[in-house]
């Protein structure tokens, strides 16, 4: 696995994948992989987020819960799916809310690597699903190597923006020191909270959050760049 990961995030990964979790996260995927089971991103873009992202360009977190399990959907990013695939219905609520917070024309495409490659990292707490069976690789160790990876942003020293949005991203930040328990007095990062976008919550808060025009205000103050968030 550590062969795969992408050079800017080593450092920070490299103790991780060293322990036991991690080595029985591979086995785990071997073992479900040589069952026949289809698993979901496949090769090659599971680390997709990282290869896009790097560590030193992050400029906004956003946390996901795991890849969608729906074939040829996903490709590595959270809320994101492949250009030919129909834009599902958390990603359809997030670009209602770009259209009223900032203006922005909801795309006809739900592939996010354009807000990747500017600095937005989209990132799942697990980084694979088994094919028709939503969370079923949570628990097996993807979370201790996701924790490492926001860990890694939490301790840049360069401002970044972290969207949190739903109960499962407001607990994985809880396990990173200076973030989920409140920032440091000397923390350099903006920690914006929401519900899910899901239509199930969508309506309790995430609509008229207003979370884009704040992450940019927050990225030009400190001199970072605005995100351009057109899909």
């Amino acid at each position: 696995m550590l062969d795969s990961v992408p050079e800017s995030w080593r450092n920070a990964l490299e103790p991780v994948l060293e322990t036991p979790e991690a080595r029985r996260l591979g086995g785990f995927l071997q073992a479900e992989e040589a069952s026949g089971k289809p698993i979901y991103p496949p090769r090659g873009s599971r680390l997709a987020a990282l290869e896009l992202t790097p560590l030193d360009q992050v400029k906004v977190v956003i946390l996901g819960q795991d890849p969608y399990h729906g074939p040829g959907q996903a490709h590595g990013l959270c809320f994101s799916v492949q250009n030919d695939v129909k834009v599902p219905p958390s990603l359809v609520n997030i670009y209602k809310e770009l259209e009223s917070d900032l203006g922005i024309p909801r795309a006809a495409h739900g592939n996010l690597e354009n807000w990747a490659k500017q600095g937005v990292l989209l990132l799942n707490n697990a980084l694979t699903v088994e094919s028709g069976l939503a969370g079923s690789h949570q628990g097996k160790g993807w979370e201790a190597i996701t924790d490492a990876v926001v860990a890694a942003v939490a301790a840049k020293p360069e401002p970044c923006v972290f969207l949190l949005w739903g109960s499962h991203a407001h607990k994985k930040a809880a396990r990173v020191t200076g973030l989920g328990a409140g920032l440091r007095p000397d923390s350099p990062h903006l920690i914006l909270t929401a519900p899910h976008p899901s239509p199930l919550s969508a309506y309790t808060g995430f609509l008229g959050c207003k979370h884009f025009s704040q992450a940019n205000a927050f990225l030009e103050a400190k001199g970072r760049g605005a995100i351009d968030w057109r899909a």
